[in-house]
């Protein structure tokens, strides 16, 4: 059965451990610039032949990331994957966005791939099948959307916008126009909301710290996940020294996170994740 490639972002201190958990490593490119320890983690990955995923850092930014920078970084870093520049909740925007990051050049192994957006679901559907148009046939679908939970009206509003989102994903599946194209999907509100996907292989990577928030907020996930977002994101805790993190809590909502969802465990990663927190990562 085909599963997606999972990656859970971490605090600093947790980069190099994190490779006993995570498929594949999700790099922000703002913190590239911002951070030496960050950076080098991540050419030392590259070199080492670990699967890299760049974002634009428009979630942590509120908008993406200086154009020039972005450029810079995935010439240097040469990630797998480059989700190029869009624009919060604007559909016509973000496709104006792709269509201007597809003239450049790129490293020969680099795949560019663009985040659906839109004001409604009918913006959305929209921008979907205009970057569809552009050539894009890997796009990305953010969990924040406010009108999931009009798509999908829930008591709960972080189960409604997991709800809206589960919807929209499947009318994305089922349209003719996007026959060909793979999905990304970006974060979550609650973490079992991948398990209601059916398996389905054309959801092919997921990014989310939710499983290490979660835990650095001192909360365990439940048999059935959680009712509510943790609070916290990761600039609030990206600077947390190794000491102050609770391993156990970390290791112990990933497994959960994978065993709610249906997707393969990381027992052959667990001896390997365990040497390095006692080698003092």
């Amino acid at each position: 059965m085909s599963q997606p490639i999972i990656s859970h972002e971490v605090p600093r201190c947790l980069l190099t451990a994190s490779q006993g958990f995570n498929d594949y490593d999700y790099c922000l490119p703002h913190l590239l610039d911002q951070d030496e320890e960050y950076k080098q983690y991540f050419i030392d990955a590259r070199n080492k032949g670990r699967y890299v995923i760049m974002d634009n850092s428009l979630h942590e930014l509120g908008e993406a990331y200086n154009n020039e920078r972005l450029l810079y970084w995935v010439g240097e870093l040469k990630p797998n994957e480059f989700i190029v520049p869009d624009v919060w909740m604007q559909g016509h925007m973000t496709a104006a966005q792709a269509k201007y990051w597809r003239q450049f050049e790129y490293p020969e192994n680099t795949k560019i791939i663009a985040v659906i957006q839109g004001k409604d679901k009918n913006d959305a559907y929209l921008c979907a099948n205009l970057l569809r148009n552009l050539g894009y046939d890997k796009l990305c679908v953010s969990y924040g959307a406010t009108w999931y939970n009009d798509f999908f009206p829930h008591t709960n509003p972080d189960m409604g916008k997991a709800l809206g989102r589960v919807r929209f994903v499947q009318g994305l599946l089922a349209l003719e126009h996007l026959k060909d194209v793979n999905f990304h999907l970006l974060g979550c509100s609650i973490p079992q909301e991948f398990g209601w996907y059916d398996s389905n292989p054309r959801i092919v990577s997921i990014d989310t710290s939710n499983p290490v928030m979660a835990a650095l907020e001192d909360i365990e996930y439940g048999d059935h996940g959680l009712d509510n977002k943790p609070k916290a994101n990761m600039n609030d805790h990206f600077d947390l020294k190794f000491e102050e993190i609770e391993y156990g809590s970390v290791l112990y909502n990933i497994n959960k996170f994978r065993k709610i969802n249906g997707f393969r465990p990381y027992p052959e990663h667990t001896g390997s994740f365990i040497n390095l927190v006692k080698n003092g990562i």
